[in-house]
């Protein structure tokens, strides 16, 4: 499940007290608090918050086709974050991707997402932002795009044609819990900014479940964000709700383990939901038909190949790579420990015909996850300093092709291209 997404802080906690208010008082600390969780299932502080800053003081550096863009102060600082905004300035660039002085938001700011916010929680989450956030004097960092790209004007014409300005809706027929699960996946969650492919304009090709593209999976950052459709291989066909449920809680089931930014939407967003919320979720993403995919057969579990190269791992330059570095916590038989050591044996990340995600991981692991304040025991290390191009290449295609997951080779040129990608990024 992409940048383009981070972890929450502790910021997300800061109210005022409760005691010794009247009922006025009451009700708009209420309404601070209700804020506080819907920035928390809106990732805000994910992408507005730096390496070592301060929570939404923005900064944090995002990749994007035309260069690198800086994320946005949105705390309530006067002079350089959203002070002075009015609760409409606020709406409009929550919804419209507007600023208060006019100029036009990048879409990297998921606003076609957020204008599916209702009323009701656009106040609550204004009410937060100006309430219960501290202020933080930062003056915003401009792009680094290169004139003619970096002119905004051109996004009026983007929002004509991309922009759907419409809440969202109930859909008839369909219940409570699916309802909400859709407002929360389509809306808050942006789910759709990283797991949903985007067109020639960086628009995603689905904003809803009535596109085909829609959760097919996504290429974003130098990670592929996976298919969170029904697909039987790479999407979510062979998890229950348990399974679906358990991940969005702790980043880790039977069948897979956060990593990239999927981490720390973990960390800070979704386990910080409660459980008619994570159950609503996952019964709309588990109404979605398979979409997507390489149209392989259903993936079937078959170790034998696999065992006879790891007995003789030096006839095979990928075994030979896996036995020294990889066995001991993924396994013989591919199906690791999980929930605390991922499975390779038909992991959908293992299975995507895009590689991006597994070369990413292998050359520069990935964060903790911190569930209830507790580090994972055993996250993936980083192997760039260890191995070389024609290494990883080798036992990522000795992996993708073990254990029956019959996925394409990797070769040593894709390898350095993202070594050089995800480099150049820090």
């Amino acid at each position: 499940m992409k940048n383009t997404l981070k972890g929450f802080g502790a910021a997300l906690c800061l109210t005022l007290p409760l005691f010794a208010q009247t009922p006025a008082r009451a009700a708009d600390q209420a309404l601070v608090q209700r804020g506080a969780y819907l920035a928390k299932a809106g990732d805000c502080v994910a992408c507005h918050t730096a390496p070592k800053g301060k929570p939404f003081a923005g900064g944090l550096p995002m990749t994007t086709p035309m260069g690198q863009i800086y994320t946005t102060n949105i705390t309530p600082d006067p002079q350089t974050g959203i002070g002075g905004y009015t609760e409409e300035d606020f709406a409009r660039a929550m919804r419209e991707g507007v600023a208060k002085d006019g100029h036009n938001l990048y879409p990297a700011m998921p606003y076609p997402s957020y204008a599916k916010v209702n009323d009701d929680d656009m106040k609550a989450l204004y009410a937060y932002f100006m309430s219960g956030v501290a202020p933080v004097q930062q003056a915003n960092r401009e792009p680094d795009i290169k004139w003619p790209l970096n002119m905004r004007w051109p996004l009026k014409f983007w929002n004509m044609v991309f922009l759907d300005k419409g809440v969202y809706q109930d859909k008839p027929g369909k219940d409570v819990a699916w309802n909400r699960g859709a407002y929360l996946i389509q809306g808050l969650g942006h789910c759709g900014s990283c797991h949903t492919p985007r067109g020639i304009a960086f628009q995603e090709k689905a904003l809803d479940e009535s596109g085909s593209a829609f959760l097919t999976g996504g290429l974003l950052d130098g990670w592929f964000a996976a298919n969170l459709t029904g697909e039987h291989n790479v999407g979510l066909g062979r998890w229950n709700d348990q399974d679906l449920q358990a991940f969005l809680k702790t980043g880790a089931n039977r069948h897979a383990s956060a990593f990239g930014s999927m981490t720390s939407v973990i960390n800070n967003s979704t386990q910080g939901l409660n459980d008619t919320d994570i159950a609503a979720m996952s019964t709309y993403l588990k109404s979605l038909p398979p979409a997507g995919g390489s149209g392989a057969p259903p993936y079937k579990y078959d170790p034998q190949a696999t065992k006879v190269s790891l007995n003789r791992p030096a006839n095979d330059a990928g075994a030979r790579v896996y036995t020294a570095y990889c066995m001991h916590c993924h396994g013989v038989d591919g199906r690791g420990f999980a929930p605390m050591l991922a499975p390779l044996s038909g992991n959908p990340n293992v299975l995507e015909k895009d590689p991006s995600s597994l070369i990413n991981v292998t050359l520069n692991g990935t964060e903790d996850l911190v569930i209830g304040g507790i580090p994972a025991p055993y996250p993936m290390p980083k192997y760039a300093p260890v191995l070389n191009d024609q290494q990883i290449a080798d036992v990522l295609t000795f992996v993708r092709a073990g254990w029956n997951n019959g996925a394409p080779a990797v070769t040593a040129d894709d390898v350095a291209k993202l070594r050089k990608s995800t480099h150049a990024a820090r």
